[in-house]
């Protein structure tokens, strides 16, 4: 087994540090989500935490860690028990990872229907949740989890225990955990609904001190050397850490929250206007167990500050493009205004005072691992569409100068346009790609349509069809008694239909035809809705912009909504209009996807006035660029951006070789976008049946 790096060594990150200590002194707190870019040490101090932890007395072979000789223990419930009342054996405090590719039976555990129906027996295969019993569940990026595997561990995560059922067999054992997940907001958001279910949350990012990078660095380097020698350096410091663990487990029920403090909790919850009463409570238990990381018994408000800190950011997001935060100076006058008078009404920079100068590292020893020195967040400033050319005002096609989309006047307007509510946009068929609420598809969830053989390990039993495959049989199999006898070939598995969730790939035409500050504030106010529309049935998007000379992929296909927003409000405007150059990028991004995720079926909105210049035979070599979406079957809309008393219709052309339909600038608010889409979406299964 490989030497962890030292908790204690990992280098600044003070909050994360923090959350992670405070969730294993009391897990009842409800786990800690960690936001941030890529390469900020965050697997690294997860995965440091659990040699932290203090080591667990269980029933010798029991598979989901009953404790021995606590009240009540081992656990009555337990699918291994009865045990028999004794001492136990201890074992470290498991860190069970649970991979983005899960599934619900590894999640929660496998019930054998087979044996179920034919001999009577729960025969049950733990899962994850069980493995994770007592210790810790680490989930990296939590955020491409599918929503309903969010869900079940969340639940498991609030109840303390797991329940799984199947066709009316269930089994419940406990699982009482840290839960620990990761994400990159880069790659998509978690729904606000799962966002509120994690008790803390942190945002980490790279130091820009280069004395702090240096140090980094420089023990990141020693790690690599040699582990256990790096690790032999910090092992004082980790002991201490550990005892403090155990010394504020043993403290925390004698410290005391009084109504001061809790006033100061309710106050503040009602200031910022969050959602439920779930961030009191949680803020309540996590002030608790501060003061019993500082070694008091009285929370102070300054546990209840630095509660705050951590417990209401993401519970103020209200919309995929709100970024999560705080303001702390609103954060002051609250807890100025309702001090209790327990001391410590000065709360300004107490958040600081924790913690945990000894705790979380000692005084500031802490670095890396696959974290800070790879400095990789400059990645993704370095994919922002447009580079300096976004500050620079362009000519356009008739000489005149164009607005730059990076302008501060632009982005006024594009703010002004306010996202509006669309109509469901579905692509036509039947798909099977990732868990959406978009378009229809065969899943693991959703109502039933009918039963197959099983292909591998039964998942989803369709009883009625087994009981019908199997009663034909039952006197060739000599049944005597009131039990049907089922075999393997009997058994049928349930398909069911729900939804999935689909490719939108926008192709903005940001010429300076297109440059007009209120008619591209329209636009994106358009692209924006869609957006939103995007984020709420679970879909990647895509924007591709073309102008001047060239087109770009201004973002990848990603489940980032809100990076695809940043994008669109930055967008710079200006030049000519190479519409084959945009049609032809955007097929290869389709191409592409398809080798990576050939399940997901994609919708095409081209947004433009259709015209196109540059280069030899334009406006005839766009229309065989857009052929190849229709020889494809490519679901498509063309938003026609045109203005003025005279219109040439080019593009109304353009929708006729895409296999698709045009909307007018000013058809696109309301509803008419999207019922025009699904229109759209409806040729584009008359071509074919499937789009991308």
């Amino acid at each position: 087994m490989s030497t962890p790096f030292p908790f204690t060594a990992v280098v600044g990150q003070d909050d994360l540090r923090l959350a992670l200590l405070l969730n294993a002194v009391s897990p009842a707190v409800g786990g800690v989500l960690v936001r941030g870019e890529k390469g900020t040490a965050k697997s690294t101090a997860v995965r440091a935490l659990s040699a932290l932890m203090p080591e667990v007395d269980v029933v010798a072979g029991c598979r989901f860690s009953c404790a021995p000789g606590a009240p009540g223990a081992p656990d009555p419930a337990c699918p291994d028990g009865p045990h028999e009342v004794g001492p136990g054996v201890s074992r470290p405090a498991r860190m069970v990872e649970l991979p983005v590719g899960a599934s619900e039976d590894r999640l929660v555990g496998a019930l054998d229907i087979e044996r179920a129906l034919s001999e009577g027996v729960k025969a049950f295969e733990p899962g994850l949740l069980a493995d994770a019993h007592r210790g810790i569940l680490y989930v990296d990026e939590v955020n491409l989890l599918h929503d309903h595997l969010v869900d079940l561990l969340l639940d498991a995560a609030a109840m303390g225990a797991s329940y799984v059922e199947r066709e009316g067999v269930s089994v419940r054992h406990a699982a009482r955990f840290l839960l620990v997940g990761t994400m990159n907001p880069e790659e998509g958001e978690l729904r606000p609904q799962l966002l509120d279910r994690f008790g803390l949350t942190v945002e980490v990012a790279a130091s820009r001190e280069p004395d702090q990078r240096v140090e980094v660095v420089r023990r990141r380097l020693a790690y690599d050397d040699d582990p256990a020698g790096f690790a032999a350096r910090w092992a004082d410091e980790e002991s201490a850490v550990r005892a403090r663990i155990v010394a504020a487990r043993k403290l925390l029920p004698s410290v005391r929250l009084g109504d001061a403090a809790l006033r100061q909790i309710a106050a503040t919850c009602a200031a910022f206007e969050v959602d439920g009463m779930r961030a009191d409570i949680v803020m309540a238990r996590t002030a608790t167990t501060l003061a019993a990381w500082a070694g008091r018994t009285e929370v102070l408000a300054e546990d209840v500050r630095q509660a705050a800190l951590l417990a209401l950011p993401h519970r103020r997001r209200r919309n995929p493009f709100d970024a999560p935060g705080i303001d702390e100076d609103k954060l002051d006058e609250t807890l100025e205004e309702f001090g209790g008078g327990d001391g410590s009404g000065d709360s300004e920079g107490s958040g600081d005072e924790d913690p945990d100068p000894d705790g979380p590292g000692g005084g500031g020893g802490q670095p890396p691992q696959d974290g800070p020195q790879d400095e990789p967040q400059n990645a993704a400033d370095s994919s922002e569409p447009g580079g300096d050319e976004a500050v620079q005002p362009e000519a356009g096609e008739g000489g005149q100068p164009q607005a730059s989309g990076g302008g501060s006047g632009e982005q006024q307007a594009v703010r002004a346009a306010e996202p509006f509510r669309t109509k469901a946009l579905t692509v036509p068929g039947l798909g099977e790609g990732a868990a959406g609420r978009r378009s229809r598809a065969r899943t693991e969830h959703g109502r039933t349509t009918g039963a197959r053989r099983p292909q591998g390990a039964l998942t989803k039993l369709h009883l009625a069809a087994t009981v019908q495959a199997a009663a034909p049989h039952q006197r060739a199999r000599g049944r005597s008694g009131p039990g049907l006898v089922v075999r393997r070939d009997d058994l049928r598995q349930a398909t069911r239909e729900g939804r999935e969730g689909n490719l939108v790939l926008f192709v903005v035409d940001a010429s300076g035809s297109m440059a007009a500050r209120q008619r591209m504030s329209a636009v994106k106010g358009a692209v924006l809705s869609l957006l939103l529309d995007a984020y709420q049935r679970r879909d990647k998007v895509g924007l591709v912009t073309f102008r001047g000379a060239a087109a770009e992929v201004a973002l990848p296909p990603t489940s980032s909504v809100d990076a695809a927003a940043v994008r669109l409000e930055s967008l710079p405007t200006g030049g000519r209009t190479p519409l084959a150059a945009g049609l032809l990028r955007a097929h290869d991004v389709l191409r592409v996807e398809r080798l990576r995720d050939p399940a997901r079926r994609a919708l095409v909105v081209v947004v433009t006035d259709g015209r196109a210049t540059g280069g030899p035979e334009p406006v005839a070599l766009a229309g065989r660029a857009a052929r190849l979406f229709a020889v494809d079957g490519v679901a498509s809309v063309v938003v026609d951006c045109e203005s003025g008393p005279v219109r040439l219709g080019l593009a109304g052309q353009l929708a006729g070789e895409l296999g698709g339909t045009a909307v007018t600038l000013d058809e696109l608010r309301a509803d008419s976008i999207a019922g025009l889409v699904r229109d759209v979406q409806g040729q584009g299964g008359r071509n074919s049946g499937r789009a991308a």
